[in-house]
């Protein structure tokens, strides 16, 4: 039996709102308990260098980072406001797309619950990062796809349009998915969607929104390109490659519940006449996203719709044998106090600070001790020339020492990592280079000198990719910056 769009219950409002209000205060609360994560102090440098686009990037997270700095300047917990309220917003979203498939009370709720409680997106809801905003978006988009197919209102679709102008600005991966989903509406139907005027109005306004960053890309020869390559080579080495996508799939939709209820509605999807093209596209972007050697939680978008579809099953009749323990409140109460923990920086700060490899998109030690090492490179540059410029091997220790160094007297650093590259260049006054980073190799032969004069301590003692970094000298340039600084762009991590 498919999946009913022939009725749209009203929302639950009361447990859908108030499971969405228990994440806003959750997030809220843990918000300001740690420091910048070292991607948002990137996106605070972005945002006074504003631009149509940024080599790894669109532009909306730096001007949304600008916006909530100029509000509250230095305050992580406004910062993340954005974040905070995408995260909740989303459970609500979810709740309505269950809606639109038929679901009533219970599924709507369980809809909304196995959102609140699911790893990925309650590990990035806590701190601002294209990975959070991206599937929020994606979720409305979705609402208004499926609210489409139950009642035929084309005025819809005008505003998936605007969504998906929004989502490009966010993130590039938007672009995927109306491609495979087009493919997808091709083969499995309704192809009625297709022939649809303001479908191709929303696709305008989609374009013209577009337009501005795509011409940025342009005009610098596409490094999103070479960023995604970068990241196709992280993912090989670092994150466990295409043999893993699956599986952190699958932990990031969320221990026992959400997990489940993924792999249960994108099979009531794909038994679904009407929203087969849904189930498809889930499918076809996993396959594009493991090709490409992309990052797992690309697919997170998708999630709340074969949860809905999973919840609608749910309420319509009793599940299998196999999973029909999963829906119940002891299973949902287990998969918070599992999700929990690994998600949110619920424990001690000192144990934060103190424990190493927490990896992303929790809350990383890297998050902790950024004025620390800022304070470590001010030390070492009080001994050495004025006019000797800062450049670093990682774009984080840039955006750390441009935030927290002018108030300890440092100037403006440089960086020839990812989109950092293109924020700035060195002074041709600039004769000396204190060099932040484990590999000085690049600056070899355009210095006369190359010393270690020290080593950076982010304050906590933690092993990893700050603490220990050695400090270099480079003296007495050989060459032009416009010679030696494309010579030091750098796109692995």
């Amino acid at each position: 039996m498919g999946v009913s769009v022939l009725a749209g219950p009203r929302l639950a409002v009361k447990p859908v709102f108030l499971l969405a209000a228990a994440v806003a205060v959750l997030l809220l609360a843990v918000s300001g308990r740690y420091g910048y994560f070292g991607d948002e102090l990137y996106f605070l440098a972005a945002g006074r260098h504003l631009a149509w686009g940024y080599a790894d990037q669109p532009p909306l997270l730096p001007l949304l980072a600008r916006a909530m700095d100029t509000l509250a300047p230095g305050s992580v917990t406004v910062l993340r406001l954005p974040a905070i309220a995408a995260t909740a917003a989303g459970v609500v979203v979810a709740a309505l797309i269950a809606g639109e498939l038929g679901g009533g009370r219970r599924a709507q709720v369980v809809t909304a619950a196995t959102y609140a409680c699911s790893a990925q997106l309650l590990g990035t809801g806590h701190y601002l990062a294209t990975s959070t905003l991206d599937p929020f978006l994606w979720t409305v988009l979705l609402w208004l796809l499926t609210r489409w197919l139950r009642t035929r209102a084309d005025g819809l679709l005008v505003w998936a349009g605007v969504v998906t102008a929004i989502a490009v600005n966010v993130k590039f991966l938007v672009l995927g998915f109306w491609l495979v989903a087009g493919i997808c509406l091709l083969l499995c139907g309704p192809r009625e969607l297709l022939r649809r005027p303001k479908l191709w109005a929303g696709a305008a306004i989609a374009v013209a929104g577009a337009l501005p960053t795509l011409v940025w890309q342009s005009l610098h020869g596409w490094p999103q390109l070479r960023m995604g390559e970068a990241i196709s080579a992280e993912v090989g080495q670092v994150w466990g490659g295409r043999l893993v996508f699956v599986p952190a799939a699958l932990l990031g939709a969320g221990l026992l519940v959400g997990a489940v209820l993924l792999v249960a509605g994108l099979w009531r999807l794909l038994r679904s006449p009407e929203l087969r093209f849904l189930g498809w596209t889930t499918v076809g972007l996993a396959v594009l996203f493991m090709l490409v050697n992309g990052r797992y939680y690309y697919l997170t978008g998708m999630y709340p719709v074969c949860w809905a579809a999973a919840a609608v099953g749910i309420e319509a009749r009793r599940p299998a044998r196999w999973w029909r323990w999963v829906p119940t409140w002891p299973v949902f109460t287990l998969s918070v106090l599992l999700t929990l923990p690994n998600a949110l920086p619920l424990a001690p700060e000192s144990w934060l600070a103190t424990k190493p490899g927490m990896p992303e998109p929790t809350f990383a030690a890297e998050e902790v001790g950024w004025p620390e090492v800022t304070a470590s490179v001010a030390r070492v540059y009080a001994t050495l020339p004025r006019d000797t410029a800062i450049v670093t091997g990682f774009y984080w220790q840039a955006a750390a020492i441009d935030h927290f160094g002018p108030a300890l007297g440092l100037p403006e650093p440089y960086s020839g990592s990812r989109g950092y590259w293109t924020l700035g260049t060195p002074p041709e006054s600039a004769y000396d280079v204190l060099f932040v980073g484990w590999d000085p190799r690049p600056l070899l032969g355009s210095f006369a000198e190359l010393r270690q004069v020290g080593t950076v301590d982010n304050g906590h003692g933690v092993a990893n990719t700050s603490q220990g970094m050695p400090m270099y000298l480079a003296t007495g340039r050989t060459e032009p910056w416009s010679v030696l600084w494309p010579r030091l762009r750098n796109w692995a991590a």
